[in-house]
């Protein structure tokens, strides 16, 4: 099933949407895929000479495809009309990281809902590597609502 009208519907651009693929949505959680691709620029200082992922990009990864796509799609289910564009305000994380993520490394996102009340969504992450190793784990939340236009 193609879930790019959900992708579009992202309050994110280049360079920092971290969203490749949508693979799999529905009441319960989000699965995706992103690839770190060589050139991004947080790559130039961190760390000289030997690149890795900043773990404040892996966060915001696991946030875009298993929180913000989720609650778009909840959203959607509830009858609110998220094509308006949506707002999202990260409240929590609480994030392990486990292995390292190098430039041009696939990873894969997948979030179970713990909850989403009163436009709250909060949500268990992991982000597995192309060998299927788990890269990090976590708990995320967020507030969203969708744009009002007078």
């Amino acid at each position: 099933m193609d879930h790019s009208h959900i992708v579009d519907q992202l309050p994110y651009a280049e360079p920092f949407l971290f969203v490749d693929e949508l693979i799999a949505v529905d009441e319960n959680g989000a699965k995706g895929n992103y690839t770190f691709c060589k050139d991004s620029y947080f790559y130039k200082g961190h760390f000289k000479d030997f690149p890795v992922t900043p773990g404040v990009i892996l966060t915001e990864c696991c946030a875009q495809i298993g929180l913000v796509c989720l609650g778009i799609f909840l959203l959607g289910r509830s009858g609110t009309e998220a094509s308006k564009g949506v707002e999202i305000g990260l409240s929590s994380t609480q994030m392990e990281f486990l292995l390292p993520v190098f430039p041009n490394e696939k990873v894969r996102v997948s979030s179970q809902k713990i909850y989403f009340r009163f436009n709250k969504l909060k949500c268990s992450v992991k982000m597995h590597n192309s060998q299927g190793k788990l890269v990090c784990k976590g708990e995320i939340s967020g507030m969203l609502k969708t744009h009002t236009y007078a």
